[in-house]
């Protein structure tokens, strides 16, 4: 079945970790053996296998924060917004190269879209594979206006904040809302019909977007607080918000946010048990308080500065996210349903936005 992953950060994959993702994953797994860092030698994501799990479509990211006194450890950024605009910028060219060698398609308005989806569902054979440009943490915009040069480069979709506090808004493991220039970041991408990404904006943070961002909203990676505690959780009350704005929450594979009292880089998954069926119980919450199917997706962030060490257990590759739709049928849901969940509900979100 077709699929769209709400989140993967091939770019950074790619130029930060040094990985040739023309090639298979257990081949840069073998060329990693012995590094010691955080998520070598365990990847889970490469071109290829992207192809193989019928990922027609993904967001893919630019992201490079800017090192400020209140880094959370571990997220440490660069010396300068204009580093991280450089930083960003060479990520996009990556993206360019692929798409200049026909390995993928930058997806950037609606004819676009229904076009390379219709391929698709028509076998896909021979298509490139499809990824709309998003930006995780805002600080590559070096100021607010600059989201229109952003718009002109291609980019679609925008999270104010990663961990820790961006120029313009407080994220994951912080206290607090936007900044007066994030107020203007956000008149901005509404005005340019940039898509409004949730995920990781502090809850002061998201409660004041709610109210000041009137255009499309959507949480590209984002689990439920209701069945993991922890503030990159989204509670019931915001979720609910989002269904009410007509969004869509992607399920996340990182382990720790779909077991209570994870550890990272101490719980492993064996001991932990953790499975796809978690995922699923995530993506069965979101379907249940919505009272429907409409709003439920993937956003798997797959190789987002780990591997399978902080997975689920059974979750080797990309590939085995086709293990869900049987998992939802096990559950009762319908073939209709499980299609929204895979691919259409993130379909149909960029169709209303680029209408």
């Amino acid at each position: 079945m077709l699929l769209f992953d709400g989140h993967l950060d091939l770019s950074m994959n790619a130029i930060d970790w040094d990985r040739n993702l023309d090639l298979g994953v257990h081949d840069i797994r073998a060329h990693e053996a012995g590094m010691t860092g955080k998520g070598r030698g365990v990847g889970t994501i490469t071109l290829p296998e992207m192809r193989r799990a019928e990922v027609a479509l993904c967001m893919a990211t630019v992201i490079k924060r800017t090192a400020r006194p209140t880094d959370l450890p571990g997220f440490a950024g660069v010396a300068s917004q204009e580093i991280s605009y450089g930083w960003a910028q060479g990520q996009l060219a990556y993206y360019r190269v692929l798409e200049a060698q026909g390995k993928v398609r930058m997806i950037s308005d609606g004819a676009a879209l229904e076009e390379h989806v219709a391929a698709w569902c028509d076998g896909g054979e021979g298509q490139p594979l499809g990824f709309i440009l998003a930006m995780e943490g805002a600080d590559p915009i070096v100021w607010p206006e600059q989201a229109e040069a952003w718009w002109n480069d291609g980019l679609r979709v925008v999270g104010p904040a990663h961990y820790g506090v961006s120029r313009y808004a407080h994220g994951t493991g912080t206290e607090g809302g936007f900044s007066e220039d994030g107020f203007r970041l956000l008149e901005n991408m509404e005005s340019l019909g940039m898509i409004l990404d949730l995920s990781h904006l502090a809850e002061p943070a998201f409660w004041e977007a709610m109210d000041r961002f009137h255009g499309h909203v959507a949480a590209s990676h984002n689990n439920c607080r209701a069945l993991v505690p922890g503030d990159r959780q989204f509670s019931d009350d915001q979720l609910r918000a989002i269904f009410q704005r007509n969004g869509v929450v992607g399920a996340v594979l990182d382990a720790w946010m779909l077991y209570p009292g994870w550890v990272r880089g101490q719980t492993t998954p064996a001991e932990s048990g953790v499975t796809l069926e978690a995922v699923v119980d995530h993506i069965d919450h979101v379907c249940q308080l919505a009272g429907n199917a409409d709003h439920a997706a993937i956003g798997s962030d797959l190789d987002g500065g780990y591997g399978t060490e902080q997975t689920p257990k059974d979750v080797d590759t990309i590939y085995d996210l086709q293990r869900i739709p049987d998992l939802l049928r096990a559950r009762g849901y319908s073939e209709e349903s499980i299609e929204k969940i895979m691919y259409r509900n993130w379909v149909d979100l960029f169709a209303r936005a680029w209408a």
